[in-house]
């Protein structure tokens, strides 16, 4: 077994080596069968292999979210502009028309309010049976590495992995940060590639110091999560810097909902992650669109 006080420091992760080339577009999924493949292919562009995904999963531990008080109104004004609706499945059957065809990642893990102070025991809301129903192009379950919760947070994610591999539905291990957790890239390194060795073929975490180190670690795409709200430019530099550094896509939410015009975000943010632009061109791009929708 390993011993954390006589573990050697990693360090070298081989930044100017790029990773061996192969046919699929989605790390580490190469060997993949066909169905699961394709449920990650309605995540990532087969064309640029990255992926823009909108968050509003928010409700299931904050309730009512500004931005976010009326789903049905909400949704279809940004639903062209993304890849994929990260959400649950009480919002999507009920506020989200099926013609809208969007990958879905959805939230499978359910826990307490924010008025609890520890948050990182949850359990699994959603089953396989359902996850198919709603045609879930993956499973989001959250994580807390370090935390009160994280054994049994690990029992969750193992047990959707396990469940999703039998019916060909990616998991994507979502890294909790709670207020009294590191955010740190040594916490980043840990949580990732933890939650990538449990088989999660996705991970969502924070951008960080070193992110690059973080992205070269973990076997599987790392999508990068938006946080809490920004400036609109802070937010486009954040995402800009995530993906020149090795993210596969962003998942952002209040910093798109919350903008000062959430479609005029939404649209920057596809910019960066599918036409490479940098956080200057985005941010002139978004007041662009601003002025111009006004």
């Amino acid at each position: 077994m390993a011993d954390k006080d006589g573990n050697q420091l990693e360090k070298d992760y081989h930044l100017d080596i790029r990773p061996p080339k192969q046919n699929f577009h989605v790390k580490g999924a190469e060997h993949a069968d066909w169905g699961m493949k394709d449920r990650l292919s309605r995540i990532f562009n087969p064309a640029t292999g990255k992926t823009v995904m909108l968050a509003f999963d928010h409700g299931y531990i904050m309730g009512s979210t500004a931005g976010l008080e009326r789903l049905d109104l909400v949704v279809p004004k940004l639903a062209p502009e993304v890849d994929v609706f990260m959400a649950t499945r009480g919002a999507i059957r009920t506020c989200v028309p099926p013609t809208f065809n969007k990958g879905l990642a959805l939230r499978c893990s359910a826990g307490s309010s924010v008025l609890d102070d520890d948050m990182s025991h949850e359990v699994i809301g959603v089953n396989i049976e359902d996850a198919i129903r709603m045609n879930a192009s993956c499973m989001a379950v959250q994580t807390f590495i370090g935390a009160p919760g994280e054994k049994s947070s690990i029992e969750n994610l193992c047990k959707a992995i396990d469940a999703g591999n039998r019916y060909g539905i990616p998991t994507l291990g979502v890294v909790a940060v709670g207020k009294q957790m590191e955010r740190t890239t040594k916490f980043f390194l840990l949580a990732t590639r933890m939650l990538a060795e449990f088989g999660a073929h996705i991970v969502k975490t924070y951008y960080c110091d070193d992110f690059e180190k973080v992205v070269a670690a973990c076997p599987v795409p790392i999508v990068v999560a938006g946080g809490k709200k920004v400036p609109e430019d802070e937010a486009l530099e954040m995402a800009y810097k995530a993906m020149v550094e090795g993210a596969a896509g962003v998942d952002m939410g209040r910093n798109i909902f919350q903008a000062e015009d959430p479609l005029a975000m939404c649209k920057a943010i596809g910019k960066v992650v599918h036409e490479n632009y940098n956080s200057k061109l985005a941010y002139q791009f978004y007041r662009d669109v601003k002025n111009k929708i006004k």
